[in-house]
Order: structure tokens, then sequence, then C-alpha cells
């Protein structure tokens, strides 16, 4: 493996470019397309198994028939160990390595803006399914030092990409590249996407067509240096995508964002949470989808259910396994306000897309700086404005009357807020006990951890 691995924003054939617009393209994901929500999880378990039901029988999206070899390889075996590499937003590497540790990769350990670790096909599809940090599941399939560009393409022929993906499927290739002596990434793209080409070709007679909107198959190439490493995609859609989100609201923080906030705040999902900024809600509803026990890839589509020799019934016995540990309801309270009436319906519109009752999470409308604690302790977990979101006038009279009703009111809570502004302390006028750097798309943030205490002011450092 390189010795720095690549990270969410190693991913780019445009300097500047996040990892997510690298691979998601101009296209509408998954979670852009409207559903029906069900009403209640027996709904979602029927819905679900359907799905597989009919997964069985499909054919493969965008299919042309090719004329010769029609052959299809048997999938790799359960017990062959591949190498993954699971991406984040940095500043979760570590709270992504002890969750894949948790979900059991014991090997797993934290890379650049992500972390690696080694399992076998089931385990792919499981941490796919469990992971509610990492951006994508990538499977190290070749890896090789290179003198030429032009090496890219024996590299790429000699991966036995008829294992997964054939000519009746559409494919892209992204490209990306650090401290590498490469003159061109758009001629590297090309020279794996020919050596792909040239292999379907040898060996079934037939090459796909490229389709960079939304491709039943997805390869990296990560340069480093002089290493060339190629992986394929299995998530498909990001993993932050959970398939709930079609209202965004303003600044909506992405899932895995939002649910990293959460294991660093070290929240106990038995404790009662409030957000007094929430906007779509997006923090809320992962925190009830953890504390119910709710996978977050329990509802979406993932790139190897398209794969060849997809074993849909095994599949289905591990979601359904899944299921069965999801809990019906909450004992404390998930608590959400916002000043904006239309971002609470956002919130409302998308928690019933997820499933959840106004039983479990209660959305208002409220203002921060006058608002009761739903209990006597608990977290606090937000995303307040800040940047292009913060309101021109009267800044400081809105971080001053804030943290006043906190001193007021949340005495025994604590509060853990993301910003870009790296005075909030001292617009608060609270002592932060972390700093944790984070970034949030490409701002660079700190998520500042406070214990709060009735009072008078203390001086912040």
């Amino acid at each position: 493996m390189p010795t720095s691995l690549p990270g969410e924003d190693d991913f780019d054939v445009t300097p500047g470019a996040s990892w997510d617009e690298v691979f998601e393209g101009d296209g509408a994901s998954a979670a852009d397309t409207p559903v029906d929500a069900p009403r209640d999880w027996d709904d979602v378990y029927a819905g679900a198994a359907a799905e597989a039901d009919a997964d069985t029988d499909a054919a493969a999206p965008g299919a042309h028939e090719p004329e010769v070899h029609t052959r299809r390889p048997r999938a790799p075996r359960q017990a062959e160990t591949f190498r993954i590499y699971a991406p984040c937003p940095q500043g979760l590497e570590e709270a992504l390595t002890a969750e894949m540790q948790a979900l059991g990769f014991d090997d797993a350990e934290p890379g650049r803006a992500g972390c690696a670790f080694s399992t076998d096909w089931a385990g792919v599809q499981r941490a796919n399914l469990y992971s509610r940090l990492a951006t994508r599941i990538l499977v190290q399939v070749a890896q090789e030092e290179i003198s030429h560009e032009d090496d890219l393409l024996d590299l790429a022929r000699s991966v036995p990409w008829e294992r997964w993906f054939g000519p009746e499927d559409t494919l892209r290739v992204d490209t990306s590249a650090i401290k590498s002596p490469v003159q061109s990434l758009q001629y590297c793209n090309l020279r794996v996407k020919d050596g792909i080409c040239d292999r379907l070709r040898e060996v079934e007679g037939a090459r796909p067509s490229i389709d960079t909107v939304r491709p039943d198959a997805r390869v990296q190439l990560f340069m480093q240096g002089t290493i060339a490493t190629l992986y394929l995609d299995t998530s498909g859609e990001s993993l932050f995508k959970r398939g709930w989100r079609l209202d965004k609201g303003e600044a909506p923080l992405r899932e895995n964002l939002a649910a990293g906030m959460l294991a660093l705040a070290g929240w106990d999902p038995a404790a009662p949470l409030l957000d007094p900024f929430c906007g779509s809600g997006t923090i809320l509803i992962e925190a009830a989808w953890i504390a119910l026990g709710v996978p977050p890839g329990i509802s979406r589509p993932f790139g190897f259910e398209r794969m060849r020799d997809f074993d849909a019934r095994r599949w289905r016995d591990l979601k359904d396994d899944a299921r069965s540990r999801i809990q019906t309801q909450l004992e404390t309270p998930l608590v959400g306000y916002d000043l904006d009436p239309q971002a609470i319906g956002f919130a409302q519109a998308n928690a019933e897309r997820a499933w959840l009752t106004a039983e479990t999470i209660r959305f208002e409308v409220g203002d921060a700086r006058s608002i009761e604690p739903p209990a006597e302790s608990g977290w606090i977990v937000t995303n307040p404005p800040y940047g292009e979101r913060l309101p021109t006038e009267g800044e400081e009279a809105l971080w001053r009357d804030w943290s006043a009703n906190l001193k007021r009111a949340f005495g025994g809570w604590q509060l853990h807020a993301i910003s870009s502004d790296m005075k909030l302390p001292q617009q608060l006028r609270l002592k932060a006990q972390r700093r944790t750097p984070l970034f949030n798309g490409a701002l660079d943030c700190r998520l500042f951890s406070f214990e709060l205490t009735s009072g008078s002011y203390r001086d912040a450092s």
C-alpha cells in the first residue's frame, strides 16, 4: 500500500475539487430521486425484501448484448481477502477507524482522510451497510510502480475486471494524484479506460460504454509518486447519501459529517440531544438512526448490487439481520429548533422520509437565545451559522444572547459546535475544552467542545 493512502481530497482531476465532486459528476443522485416514504418499519422491510427479490431477475442497466463470449465468471470466494480503503471527511480518520474496528475489522488503521483494513467480500458489503462515517468502500485490485503513463495500460489490462462487470455495463474511471511526476491526469485516466476496455474485449469480445453520470461500474486510479493503485468502487453513490434527504435547506451538513460530530462529541444515545440551529435536521436524524440502531445503508442501493454474480439472497439475509436489531422507540428526547419556519418544514419532511415520527424527533420554530432545555442535562450538538450563513447585522448580539441563555438555562449540559470561525469561543465568552479539526466540505473548521455551567461569564482562551 502507499505510505500515504488516498484521502477524500486526493481523488480529483481538478485541483481543489472535493472527493464527491470527482465521483458524483453532474448527475442526479439516489437521494435526489423522489420516493414515497413508508409509514413504518414494516413497510421498509417489505419494500427492501421485494427489491432484493426483483434484483435476482432484473437485467443489468444499460445492457447491450455482446455477440460472443458471454461467459460469466464466478464471484470472488467469500474467503478471499481484499485490501480496502474507506475515505471519510478530514478529521474523522480516528473515529472511522474505531467504527471499522467495532464492525469487526480488527486491522483497521487510519490513513490520510480515511482508513485501511482487510476483509472478504461479505465484509465489503457489511462495511457499506453499516459505516456511518465512510464516504466510500474501495477495493484495491492492483498496485505497481510505473515509469511512464503508458505503463497504466498494461496495469489495467492485468486486472480480471470480468469478475465484477462486463461489456453490458457502463463504466466511469476517475484519476487523482499527489506528489506524482505524471504530466497529465487526463491521459492517465484514458490509459486506464483503454486497458479495461482492451481486457474485456479480449476476454468477452466487446467493450463497455462510458457513462460519467450514472455508471454501473466505477474504477479509481490513485497516483502517489510513481506508485499507481487501482481501486474498484463498491459503493456507487457516496455513502453519506442515505436515501432520505430531499429537502436540504440552507448549507446542510453531509450525513457522515453529522454522524462524525456525534461520535467526536461522545454523545450517549440514551441521553437527551438538542440542536438549536437544526436547519434541515441532519444531526438529529443521524442521531435517531444511531439510537434506534438503523444501519445507514438500509434503504439505499449500492454499486456492488450491480456487479456480476451478486448474491441477492445473501445480501437480503444480511439486511434482514440488521432490521431485526432496530429499536422502535426512544426513551429520551431529540429536539431541534430553528428560527426559519421553512427549515423546520424541511426537517420534518426529511424525518418522515427517514421513517421517524414526531414522537422520536421534535422539530419546532424557536430562537436559540430564548429556548428552554428539554431535560436537566444532555448534549447540544449543532452547526451554528458562520461564514455566508452568518447575519451581517447583529452578529455580536447573536453570540452574546445565545451565550447568556446557555448560562441561564443549560448548566450541566455539554455544547459541541462546528464552525469555521476560530474565534467562536471568544464570541461566546466560553472556554473550549477541545478544538477538533474538521472539514465541512472545503471549509477548514473546528468542532468546539464546552462544558456548560450556570453563572457568570468565564474568560475564553
